[in-house]
């Protein structure tokens, strides 16, 4: 997902963040409600079945404003239970819940929905239900922040309508499994509209079914594991067009769609879409989603990394809506929105974080991604000085990780205070080709996976053959920024670290007459000798530095 802007002010959405008690190192009241731990936690209705396959089947009615359709969930019986937890956040109801042909009873706990089942759950087996539901969803107040259904109409008057939904759950507008850490294996999608308009979801389209009453079913399937919120619906007045791209796993579809009034602008503009792959591909590794393809797809609001159907409203503009986040021109050498949701492909929608309290994973890296394109074509000076220089986005004010179980995301620090914790890793390592083979080795290791902050730290500390721990808690758990602090006296360097965790060992290199030495600060006063009074320090480190 991206941050909100106005001019060069971050307004992140979630202001309210609170880091979770059992780290022990910061943290603020916070009240979380029964809802919370439905929705955040892997309740005993959500742990005994592992879910297989969706086919969710929605029409949309964009003159009322009204979606009705039915969800099939199919899932495998890890133990047996009779009673099975599908998420719908009103106002959608649910009308009826159908397995093997039989109505099923159902409670519900305003987003919760217990379903009572009366076939016998063996162990192993895999059954479906089907859920069928109703009503005018929520109307996205400021997507893709405050999302749920854009009802908005193109230039020429015609219906253009998307979804977005991160944070809020996708269950805001189609019933489901609304947890991160069960992705479905594979997905149909078919959503169903006015005849004169297109829909557009993830994965590849199968078929198109015109039907009596004036609308067109369009169907699609995605054939890899996808997380909820990647899952979309846009509709409008859409051209098509496309290109292949010679890519690490072979030839890749790239598919754009955009409204036909912009079809010329989007055939220049979009020229940044096989640019990203090909850098990307270089840095993080195979695209993950080849037999789905990838899309770019116009929407009336900013845009969102939703799998293989990226979505796209940057208004035709280098930058973020026209401006440089980083304040140091290389900004606006690319789409923000291409290179950013794109690069979410990797992380987010093939490394997923199991509980949104992680969110950084997906955020943290992505915003690196966008210095990592800069150095592919510009050199690594572009791309260091663009990191460096988003640090002004930075607020320090909660700590990046949020509450585990609760649905909560943390700080929308993890954009750009994450991106200079990684930058500073990497500067640690001090070897571009061992970092690029970091990168490239997670997408492998936790291919199509969902996975906990413990195990990407571990992977990066083992295969840096750093142990970096300490240095994740000091970015990730509090919001202090590590001080150098320094004096010379006589060609002596006196030096040591402040505002640190207990037992923080990140190394330091620093240069002076020319050479290159690397020192080990504590919280205590150490010396070396420089015979010079000058020394400098790589900007690429985030810390603060300070005379004394």
């Amino acid at each position: 997902m991206i941050k909100e802007r106005s001019g060069f002010l971050v307004i992140f959405l979630c202001f309210l963040h609170v880091v979770n008690a059992q780290n022990g190192l910061f943290s603020h009241e916070h009240k979380f409600t029964k809802q919370d731990t439905l929705r955040g936690s892997i309740t005993p209705e959500r742990a005994w079945w592992d879910l297989t396959y969706y086919h969710l089947d929605v029409t949309v009615d964009p003159e009322r404003q009204f979606i009705k359709g039915k969800n099939e969930i199919q899932y495998t019986v890890l133990n047996s239970n009779k009673t099975l937890q599908v998420d719908l956040q009103p106002p959608l109801k649910i009308t009826k819940v159908v397995q093997d042909g039989k109505e099923l009873k159902f409670t519900s706990d305003v987003n919760a929905h217990f379903i009572r089942l009366k076939k016998k759950q063996r162990k192993g087996k895999t059954n479906a239900i089907t859920v069928f539901y109703e009503g005018k969803p929520k109307v996205a107040k400021n997507a893709p922040w405050d999302g749920g259904f854009s009802w908005k109409k193109d230039m020429n008057g015609k219906h253009f309508v998307a979804t977005s939904c991160q944070g809020l759950g996708a269950s805001v507008w189609w019933p489901n499994k609304d947890h991160m850490y069960d992705e479905v294996d594979s997905m149909a999608i078919s959503v169903r509209v006015p005849k004169d308009l297109t829909g557009v979801a993830n994965g590849r389209l199968r078929k198109i079914e015109k039907h009596k009453d004036n609308t067109t079913s369009f169907h699609w399937f995605v054939k890899n594991p996808i997380n909820n919120y990647g899952v979309n619906v846009n509709i409008g007045d859409y051209v098509n067009f496309s290109e292949k791209y010679q890519g690490e796993g072979g030839e890749l579809d790239l598919d754009y769609y955009v409204l036909k009034d912009n079809l010329s602008k989007a055939k220049e503009h979009f020229k940044d879409a096989p640019k990203m792959m090909k850098a990307f591909e270089y840095w993080f590794g195979k695209y993950p989603f080849y037999e789905d393809s990838f899309k770019l797809v116009e929407v009336p609001y900013l845009g969102m990394e939703h799998q293989s159907s990226v979505t796209y409203g940057n208004q035709y503009v280098k930058g973020y809506l026209g401006n440089d986040l980083s304040g140091t021109g290389w900004g606006l050498k690319f789409d923000f929105i291409i290179i950013h949701e794109a690069g979410h492909e990797w992380f987010a929608n093939n490394i997923t974080n199991k509980d949104i309290a992680d969110m950084w994973i997906h955020e943290s890296f992505t915003a690196y991604s966008e210095s990592l394109f800069l150095e592919y074509y510009y050199g690594k000076k572009a791309g260091s000085e663009y990191v460096i220089g988003t640090r002004r986005s930075i607020a320090n004010d909660t700590p990046i990780i949020g509450v585990y179980n609760v649905n909560n995301e943390g700080s929308g620090d993890m954009y750009y205070k994450g991106a200079n914790m990684i930058n500073t890793i990497r500067t640690i390592i001090n070897n571009d080709e061992k970092w690029r083979a970091i990168l490239r080795g997670m997408n492998e290791t936790f291919f199509h996976k969902t996975v906990t902050t413990e195990e990407v730290e571990n992977y990066i500390s083992k295969m840096a053959g750093i142990n970096l721990s300490k240095v994740f808690d000091q970015y990730l758990r509090t919001t202090m920024i590590p001080t150098f602090n320094y004096k010379i006296e006589e060609g002596i360097l006196k030096y040591r670290w402040t505002d640190i965790v207990d037992e923080f060992d990140m190394p330091l290199v620093i240069t002076t007459n020319d050479k290159e030495i690397v020192l080990q600060p504590t919280s205590s006063w150490k010396e070396l000798t420089i015979n010079s009074d000058i020394f400098s320090i790589d900007k690429n480190y985030y810390i603060n530095l300070e005379k004394k």
